[in-house]
């Protein structure tokens, strides 16, 4: 049983990972001077020349023929975008993130199976072994078929009432299936200390609302693909194939409906839009037909007074539905509700078909070997204990003390770049520095791990994934009530990522994240800024991009700037989204500019700071290093484009362009660079060419 990070909970801000209206014209160079960064004067020796692989860089993943004033990222990344494979079993494949994460694969699968061998094992070691030892014991899961999950199904196909419905929507919610709707325990918007119980949309089986209710072509045939799925699932669990075939455009009916009370991805990313305070008083007059009294009992929560709805129009549209749909329908839906929820840890069939749909959505052609699939579940489910050994065999202390010296140099970069600014008065100014000196960072693993309390047997992966789940839910809403603890993680350590919480103001930088290419410490300074400085970069401007800037120092949704400043603010954002909503990462498919608006003005703000802090950090330096032939700021640029190499399959790049609030890695590169004078400066390009455009967006 999966359980995921809600999609309210995710304030964060992470590295990776979802118009036509008159617009002003693109602000040009209005940013204030560039703080004068003087580079690195070379008062000795010559230049020293050294290969492009001394310095942590790939000569073969560039590609010479191409004009690096005319496309960067090609320049960059071509040599590589022509050399490399996608696996089968992936979607997509990118330089840094991809490779770091299949060393990080091994190195866990090695700890695995080791702890599943181990005589007279520590309980840390008994626990992550004997889950993925379940996981792995394919013969017995196969055995179990839909066991582990049949007497939920079979309450769902008995439901008959308005109250079945609810009371087992409540039972489902405590074990971490969200059927309807998604609850946890959130930090308070409005008083960032506290810990509140927050209610969110949820429901639906495609990846977006706008699948439903949009109606060209692809639209419609991935409906009609997905009501296949879902009948051949529903067989599956045991339904005559007539009531299987009428089950999944039950399914489908339905979830249409709760799609077109939900909110866009574009709407949800307001934090004020998504918060909405009601007493206990207002949520039952909001929606009357649903029992919330025996529901926050059900979940353990009965004495909750409060909680924050994400969209009061959503619960108001699922109250109606409690009353108008029929007890058949929701037997369908629930059935699927759970067994979708369910179907990676159940027998092979329920394991093959979930697949097949995902490689219609993302265009996978293989699945995942098992001891892949078991490696991710078992972090999944206790992350902090699988992170324990990789942290102590895999994470050098070198790679801390390197972060910890990113951060401080990018967050000077910050300091100056705010103070430069002619657009900021200086109240502003003050309250943005002011959130700067008391914005933290955790880097590699938590001071404390969690505990997890749960029983693992060794023989049940099914039961295991269950209590997994029920596990995760119980900590989730425990905390509702409790002061906030600023130190917890939302990563497991190993993770290839990184993010920023605007709540709790800190960036987190896990373990493994900072490895080759992003870091090493073999890497020239240039390189290494290039890479791992802009993911700091990027974390750090999240702080301060349309969504950050909403939150002071202290968590709070509160406004900290001047009125005039703040339109300006605005206008500046609106270049940034005007810029990427003409990027096109397939033919007839451009990206979302408003969705993807805060993380490319966190790309644009880590690149420029990372750059100020590499030119920082080089000052005085007895000699320059030219690498192949390139500048150390050359160099930089390098670094940058060539952790965002990457190949997507269509279906998956046209997934992601409707989605995901991340670029595609193209624009990711280029994006950035054409807003960024030192980038043409170092590669002399001529003002007029695509990579220096004579209008910019800049922001910060």
């Amino acid at each position: 049983m999966r359980t995921f990070s809600l999609a309210f909970a995710s304030v964060a801000m992470s590295l990776l990972a979802g118009c036509g209206s008159a617009k002003p014209e693109p602000i040009t160079n209005t940013a204030g001077p560039v703080p004068t960064v003087a580079p690195p004067v070379d008062k000795g020796p010559p230049p020293v020349e050294v290969s492009l692989e001394s310095v942590g860089l790939d000569g073969a993943a560039l590609d010479k023929s191409v004009n690096a004033c005319t496309d960067f990222y090609q320049f960059a990344c071509g040599g590589w975008l022509k050399s490399t494979e996608i696996p089968s079993d992936e979607a997509n494949w990118v330089r840094s993130f991809s490779e770091i994460d299949k060393r990080n694969e091994l190195a866990l699968k090695s700890i695995l199976e080791d702890a599943g061998k181990a005589k007279n094992p520590d309980p840390t070691t008994k626990k992550i072994g004997d889950y993925y030892a379940a996981c792995m014991d394919e013969a017995s899961v196969d055995a179990a078929g839909i066991t582990p999950i049949k007497p939920l199904v079979d309450r769902a196909r008995k439901v008959a009432s308005a109250k079945d419905v609810t009371t087992l929507v409540s039972d489902l919610h405590g074990k971490g299936i969200f059927p309807l709707f998604w609850i946890s325990g959130e930090q308070d918007p409005g008083d960032a200390t506290r810990v509140i119980a927050t209610l969110d949309q949820g429901g639906l089986g495609l990846p977006d609302r706008d699948y439903y209710t949009k109606d060209d072509d692809d639209s419609k045939k991935l409906r009609a693909d997905y009501v296949a799925h879902v009948e051949r699932m529903l067989k599956l669990a045991g339904l005559a194939e007539a009531d299987a075939k009428k089950a999944a455009a039950n399914v489908l009916a339905l979830e249409t409906d709760i799609a077109k009370v939900s909110k866009t991805r574009v709407e949800r990313r307001d934090p004020k839009g998504i918060y909405n305070m009601v007493s206990r008083a207002d949520l039952a007059k909001k929606a009357p037909a649903f029992p919330w009294d025996a529901y926050f009992k059900a979940l353990g929560i009965s004495d909750v007074k409060q909680a924050n709805l994400t969209s009061i129009p959503f619960f108001e549209g699922i109250d109606k539905l409690l009353g108008s749909v029929k007890a058949d329908v929701w037997q369908s839906y629930l059935t699927w509700m759970i067994v979708r929820a369910s179907a990676d840890e159940l027998s092979k069939p329920f394991v093959d078909e979930a697949f097949a749909f995902r490689a219609r959505l993302f265009g996978l052609k293989e699945q995942k070997p098992r001891w892949k699939r078991c490696v991710d579940a078992t972090d999944h489910a206790l992350g902090e204990l699988v992170a324990q050994p990789f942290v102590a065999s895999h994470f050098a202390g070198d790679s801390k003390r390197a972060a910890e010296q990113m951060v401080q140099e990018i967050s000077k970069a910050f300091g100056v770049r705010v103070r430069s600014l002619d657009w900021m008065d200086d109240k502003t100014k003050e309250r943005a520095l002011a959130k700067l000196s008391s914005m933290a960072y955790l880097i590699g693993y938590p001071a404390k791990w969690r505990s997890y309390d749960f029983e693992v047997d060794r023989k049940s992966y099914g039961k295991n994934a269950m209590a997994a789940g029920t596990f995760e839910q119980k900590r989730r809403l425990a905390k509702i009530g409790k002061p906030v603890d600023r130190e917890e993680w939302q990563m497991s350590p190993p993770m290839v990522n990184a993010y920023y919480d605007p709540q709790k103001n800190h960036m987190v930088f896990p373990a493994g994240i900072l490895q080759p290419p992003f870091y090493d410490v073999k890497a020239a300074i240039q390189v290494n800024l290039g890479g791992m400085g802009m993911v700091v970069g990027h974390e750090l401007t999240h702080g301060f991009d349309d969504e950050g800037s909403q939150y002071a120092g202290n968590g709070n949704l509160e406004n900290w700037w001047e009125p005039s400043v703040g339109e300006l603010f605005k206008k500046k954002t609106t270049c940034v989204e005007e810029q990427y909503s003409k990027y096109e990462p397939l033919p007839g498919v451009k990206l979302n500019g408003k969705l993807t608006l805060g993380e490319n003005i966190a790309d644009l703000g880590g690149l420029r700071l990372a750059f100020m802090a590499y030119r920082e950090m080089r000052k005085g330096a007895a000699n320059m290093t030219v690498a192949g032939g390139f500048t150390e700021d050359q160099q930089f640029f390098l670094a940058h484009a060539q952790a965002w190499c990457a190949k997507s399959r269509d279906e998956y790049a046209r997934l992601h362009a409707k989605t995901n609030t991340h670029s595609a890695p193209r624009f990711r590169v280029n994006g950035p660079l054409v807003n960024t004078p030192e980038f043409a400066q170092a590669f002399s390009c001529a003002e007029g060419t695509p990579m220096h455009p004579a209008k910019v967006c800049s922001v910060w």
